[in-house]
């Protein structure tokens, strides 16, 4: 299942520990790489960027990076300034507590968060001063551009699904649910997350405590939204009087079908919130918690006017006349096409501007450029990269990388963006981009971090190459082929199939610190990558084939991928193949366990869905379910679709599985549960088939701490050298590790 909104400094942050006793101030990692050849242990010693802002004059650069320690088995969360150019990179965190999400205040003040509370320091890290006293319970903050006033978030009890124990029972674990979305993501669902607004000393940027009001007063809604949303999803105007604000305003069952988020604007001096998203009439639909939202009233043609889908991070215009937001037209499907949707402040007027852009715009920020009105950046066959728009609606492509572009940010001086870059042989660093509107060809990107560059020097990197393959269905479909270090087209290699998850996520040139494709390849593996039916990137019509139709022409197409290597691409060797995936890419390992005519060796599958009947009531997010599988599973009139999906599901055909199978779970998944890789396991055993179980009780969809990181890594190469290599090269192997 796909999150759209993948904020990484979100995501580390849940590794990081409080413990005082582990308490180690953790910086850059130095290595001896062996061979030239990544292991798990060079991948988790690299720097990680996170967050990154530009002063108000465009001359500096403060960002985040997170370093972690195996040992300790934690992070630690660093703040750098630097020159616009890349120079004069200064350290500004000296001590062993976290510091992250730096805001500029004035060219020469940084804001930052530390231990719960917001701090600011000079532009060298003198200075320091507490500017919020809330008992450490800061989770982020956004201040005004005039520095009167300040958002800050802070989570508040909830008790909405999960009704509050007696006071006399202060030790009691239960917890009595009454209603759906009780847990979501990794945690139960005891808290939600409000915006708070309080009043500035101009001077000092001391924040007085009595002013702070509650911006959802008495709502029980979250804002941001679980479980990925951060301070990107609120947004200031420009003359400080307003702020924009996403919120899905739903509970229980409402909430768990509907994937129905609004903008809102609220009067920082009136205390008043109007909707700009429901501006056509009603909106209260009878709705069918069992079923697809595709064909229900909330879908209806009319009341598209509404944005009924997904709609969040909202940015106002340089004039202040505008808001434009990410925005999906249906409710119920998280993985519609996003658009950038803009809202004339004085006419009341919506317009979507990136309607001739067939894929998805994934972050995008407010341009001074005369000739272009707004950059974004979005998939196009397979690569991420930044585009820019004009009120008329033309689209121009800016950069043609292989690579991915992420985070857009203008520099301030409205002449150049600052981004994150990065590819399937490089991990994320920064980038200043000079566009050019009239002359995309002359658009200039400069690196101007080199993170791991110390790390990177030591590494034999493989090459990355394109194919395209003719599908079953006659159409053409791109998968990306990466070879090992030091490659020998003369020699065979073992090869695995990637098949990715979402199901609706692209195989662009991501890198990842766990499905990293240089790690593999490093691994003497040749790694064939397709961006099947069901991926953006290639158009709406083939993104949307597959939902209700999870193991028609998407399973075809990773077969015809495999085979195409297999039968053209000489150095591979086709009886050493293995499938791997997570998720979606789980699911997929599990089907075809069932389905792959001996084409593979051995198989892993990462917290993927094995019976999609207790699939459809286990998981949290039921509007994923309804709109993948049309129904659910009980109802009598099932829609061919729900029929074939639920007659289809992996765990039915288990009586054809005839090759070994690692199982990987966090028992902490609360989207596809733990459940479903036992299963897969415990069916493996029972049948006798080779199977191990790898499980982790404190991990959720993601395998985020250091030292579980290290244990997946080695698990799933310990696993793949036992079936896919010969057994010399196994012991060798082993015996160089």
């Amino acid at each position: 299942m796909k999150k759209t909104l993948t904020l990484v400094a979100a995501a580390l942050m849940l590794c990081t520990t409080t413990n005082a006793q582990e308490d180690v101030n953790i910086g850059k990692n130095n290595i001896t790489v062996k061979d030239g050849r990544m292991t798990p242990e060079a991948l988790w010693a690299m720097g990680r960027i996170g967050g990154y802002a530009a002063s108000p004059d465009g001359k500096h650069i403060a960002y985040q990076v997170a370093y972690y320690s195996v040992k300790a088995n934690k992070s630690h969360h660093i703040l750098y300034v630097m020159d616009a150019d890349g120079q004069n990179q200064r350290k500004l965190t000296t001590s062993s507590k976290n510091e992250t999400d730096a805001a500029w205040l004035s060219n020469n003040r940084i804001a930052f968060l530390t231990g719960g509370e917001i701090w600011a320091m000079d532009i060298d890290g003198s200075n320091r001063q507490q500017l919020s006293d809330t008992n450490g319970e800061v989770e982020g903050f956004l201040f005004s551009p005039d520095g009167k006033r300040v958002i800050i978030l802070k989570s508040l009890p909830y008790h909405g699904s999960i009704q509050k124990n007696p006071d006399d029972l202060p030790k009691a674990t239960g917890r009595l649910v009454t209603d759906m979305n009780y847990r979501h993501w990794d945690h139960y669902v005891e808290t939600i997350t409000h915006p708070f607004v309080a009043d500035v000393e101009p001077s000092s940027f001391i924040i007085h405590p009595s002013s702070m009001r509650d911006i959802l007063e008495g709502e029980p809604y979250e804002c941001p939204m679980a479980p990925f949303g951060g301070v990107e999803q609120l947004a200031w105007s420009p003359d400080s009087k307003t702020i924009a604000y996403t919120c899905r305003k739903k509970e229980g069952v409402d909430y768990a079908i509907s994937t129905d988020s609004d903008i809102f604007l609220y009067s920082v001096d009136d205390n008043a919130t109007v909707n700009i998203c429901k501006t056509a009439g009603p909106t209260n639909f009878r709705t069918d918690p069992t079923k697809t939202m595709k064909g229900q009233a909330v879908n209806s043609e009319e009341n598209l006017k509404n944005n009924p889908g997904y709609d969040q991070n909202p940015q106002f215009s340089p004039d202040g006349k505008y808001v434009a937001w990410l925005s999906m037209a249906r409710d119920g499907y998280e993985s519609d096409r996003q658009r950038l949707c803009c809202f004339n402040l004085e006419t009341g007027e919506k317009s979507y501007l990136t309607e001739s852009f067939d894929s998805n715009v994934d972050d995008f920020c407010w341009s001074d450029n005369k000739d272009a009105l707004i950059y974004f950046i979005g998939v196009w066959h397979a690569t991420e990269n930044l585009y820019a728009i004009n009120w008329k609606g033309e689209v121009k492509q800016l950069t043609n990388d292989w690579a991915d572009f992420g985070s857009l940010q203008m520099l301030n001086n409205g002449k150049q963006i600052l981004a994150e870059r990065h590819d399937f042989m490089n991990a994320a660093d920064l980038y200043v981009v000079t566009p050019n509107f009239k002359k995309p060809e002359k658009t200039k990107v400069e690196q101007i971090t080199q993170e791991n560059k110390h790390i990177f020097d030591q590494l034999a990197k493989g090459k990355v190459q394109q194919r395209w393959v003719e599908t079953t269905d006659g159409k053409q479909m791109l998968y990306w082929v990466i070879l090992p270090p030091n490659f020998d087209e003369t020699k065979k290699y073992p090869t695995l199939l990637f098949c990715e998850g979402g199901p609706q996520s692209p195989v662009s040139q991501f890198w990842s610190y766990r499905w990293n494709f240089m790690i593999m390849a490093s691994q003497g593996y040749v790694i064939v990558a397709p961006n099947r039916h069901g991926l953006p990137g290639f158009g709406s019509e083939w993104c949307e084939e597959i939902s209700g139709d999870w193991t028609g022409q998407c399973m075809d197409d990773y077969l015809t991928a495999i085979d195409d290597a297999a039968n053209n691409l000489p150095y591979v060797d086709r009886d050493h193949l293995g499938a791997v995936g997570a998720s979606f890419g789980g699911f997929s390992v599990y089907y075809l366990a069932g389905h792959h005519n001996k084409r593979f060796k051995c198989f892993i599958a990462h917290d993927g869905a094995f019976n999609l009947e207790s699939m459809y009531t286990d998981t949290e997010e039921v509007w994923f379910s309804n709109w993948e599988y049309e129904d659910a599973y009980w109802n009598k009139d099932l829609s061919e679709n729900a029929r074939k999906t639920y007659e289809n599901s992996p765990h039915r055909f288990v009586d054809k599985w005839d090759t070994p199978i690692l199982c990987i779970h966090g028992e902490m998944d609360y989207r596809i549960n733990a459940n479903q890789g036992m299963g897969a396991f415990n069916a493996a055993r029972l049948r006798g088939i080779p199977a191990e179980l790898l499980i982790f009780p404190d991990e959720n969809h993601w395998v985020l701490k250091p030292q579980n990181g290290i244990l997946w890594q080695r698990t799933f190469f310990n696993w793949l050298n036992r079936w896919l290599k010969k057994p010399e090269v196994v012991r060798r192997v082993r015996m160089e590790d």
